[in-house]
């Protein structure tokens, strides 16, 4: 007799309601419900590094009595919050003679920055680029909002939100671009425990858009798909200087429609054969689809494009010679640096962190500084590109 197979369905599910406690329980054990989970506190050398002042300078404020009272630990070591660091930030810019020293966002005739991350091929250091830098740029003094357009939501995840129990009742960019009844984004967006960074969380509601949008365009009914996130963004586009897009890992409306919004295009890439193979089938689907939006009104053009390296290990030969095949191929286009492969930034995630938020001290002071210059490279480049953009 034939042994009865277990339906897929039920079992799938059973598996994903003890994944979901499981993962409900370990995120408890980390941040209990009654704690609110916040950013921990930085040295005196790294917020004068943020600030590009030195530690001396630092220390004669505190001294003079001028910026915010820093906690004081063993050995007469200072630590600010993020607010401290905004508060200095503030002060200083209202004493330079240098606009945008201190403060470097938006000014008159700025346009808002929208930065979409992309790549369709799973495992491509997408999520974490998009957090890293939206974070960077945070604690740079920027006004950003982080947007999680993928249904896994690992964005919202680095950030504390647990989607099967925080977003029971919606709270996705869905409820802002869906075609019947949409909210104002302003009702789904959310406040971190980072300073300047807000976050508009992701869920498996997004996947109704994507089910949606072929009936709205066989019924010709609303405004075009790949306008609705763009016309969202200009609800709030006083409000930042930069929109950091976490895409999908697919091609579909929500990318499409992101990418009709973005005034710049990341696109992450790990430099193996096989990843490189996928993202030219993800660039030839990408310049077809766009081109059929292009056609129909959208909006294609943007201040630059580029490619990250991530997930890159130096002593590698054959990432090497990926890397240079791209930079042969793609020129300017590639970043000139490269986020490298670290455990300070895997063991980070283990606890739902970015590198960004845990203890210099949790990690040997090598591995922790190398991974931490390789981002901070990134982000820098990035950020001048932010800035060129603006004409500055």
């Amino acid at each position: 007799m034939l042994q009865k197979l277990e339906r897929i369905d039920r079992l799938v599910g059973e598996h994903a309601e003890k994944l979901s406690a499981r993962l409900q329980a370990h995120r408890e054990q980390l941040f209990p419900p009654d704690a609110q989970r916040e950013l921990r506190k930085f040295t005196s050398g790294e917020v004068a590094a943020l600030l590009g002042v030195n530690d001396a300078y630092l220390r004669k404020l505190h001294l003079d009595g001028r910026g915010p009272e820093p906690e004081i630990r063993t050995g007469g070591r200072r630590y600010y919050s993020p607010d401290d660091i905004q508060a200095l930030r503030e002060m200083l810019e209202k004493g330079t003679k240098s606009p945008g020293t201190y403060i470097p966002g938006r000014r008159n005739n700025d346009h808002l920055q929208v930065i979409t991350v992309i790549n369709f091929k799973g495992g491509s250091g997408k999520t974490t680029t998009a957090a890293h830098l939206a974070q960077k740029a945070a604690l740079d003094g920027y006004r950003v909002l982080a947007l999680d357009l993928d249904p896994q939501a690992s964005l919202s995840a680095l950030h504390g939100f647990q989607p099967e129990f925080d977003l029971l009742d919606g709270g996705t960019l869905y409820d802002a671009i869906r075609y019947e009844d949409p909210c104002p984004i302003s009702d789904v967006i959310q406040k971190t425990y980072f300073t300047n960074l807000d976050i508009i969380p992701g869920n498996l509601d997004l996947m109704e858009f994507e089910h949606e949008t072929p009936a709205a365009l066989a019924e010709r009914s609303g405004n075009l798909f790949f306008t609705r996130v763009g016309d969202k963004l200009a609800e709030i586009e006083a409000d930042y200087d930069l929109v950091v897009i976490d895409c999908p890992p697919q091609l579909g409306f929500l990318t499409m429609s992101a990418l009709s919004a973005a005034t710049a295009v990341l696109v992450t890439v790990h430099p193996q054969m096989l990843d490189v193979m996928s993202m030219c089938q993800f660039l030839l689907m990408t310049s077809n689809l766009l081109g059929v939006v292009s056609e129909a009104g959208g909006d294609m053009s943007y201040d630059w494009m580029r490619y990250v390296i991530t997930r890159y290990e130096p002593g590698d030969g054959p990432q090497n010679q990926m890397v240079s095949f791209m930079r042969s191929m793609f020129g300017e286009n590639v970043l000139n640096h490269a986020v490298l492969k670290s455990t300070a930034i895997s063991d980070a995630g283990i606890t739902k962190q970015t590198l960004y938020e845990v203890e210099k001290g949790q990690f040997t002071r090598t591995t922790y500084e190398r991974a931490m210059e390789s981002l901070n490279s990134v982000n820098g480049e990035i950020e001048g590109l932010i800035q060129q953009a603006w004409g500055r």
